[in-house]
């Protein structure tokens, strides 16, 4: 599983949401196509805009922090048809609970909740985006491994 540092809504050249995942060390990005009310409920999250009354997210955030429930992680885990499968963990009285969810709604919960963030290696390889090296980044590489030898076998 690679841990996602980074959370951003962003558009599409059509103009509906997107939600990006990367994590820096890679350089991976995964979008995730999403509904509007998702976006808008990540967005105003992280930007720390509140609202006189709570919203979905802001409900179930509250019911589990009252229960004593903690969200361990997100994983979004699967991609079969275009469609992304997520799953919470969660933690209660010493056990521990996976949920089947949408990842648009698990972000919701898991940037209110200030909780981590995965992907699996599998849906990165498949659906993220790695940036390519330049070809300055390629000469130096050959050029550091020209003189390399071997040991014979």
């Amino acid at each position: 599983m690679i841990r996602v540092q980074h959370v951003r809504i962003s558009e599409d050249h059509m103009g509906n949401p997107v939600l990006l995942l990367s994590d820096p060390e890679t350089g991976l990005e995964l979008p995730i196509w999403i509904g509007e009310y998702e976006a808008f409920a990540i967005q105003r999250e992280l930007q720390g805009t509140q609202l006189p009354r709570p919203m979905t997210h802001d409900l179930m955030r509250n019911i589990l922090v009252e229960l004593g429930v903690e969200l361990m992680r997100v994983e979004i885990n699967e991609l079969y048809d275009n469609t992304y499968y997520a799953t919470l963990v969660l933690r209660w009285k010493g056990k521990t609970f996976f949920v089947d969810a949408r990842p648009s709604d698990s972000v919701a919960l898991a940037v209110r909740m200030k909780a981590p963030i995965y992907v699996a290696e599998e849906v990165a390889r498949i659906a993220g985006h790695l940036p390519q090296p330049s070809r300055k980044e390629i000469e130096r590489f050959m050029r550091l491994i020209k003189d390399v030898e071997l040991p014979e076998m």
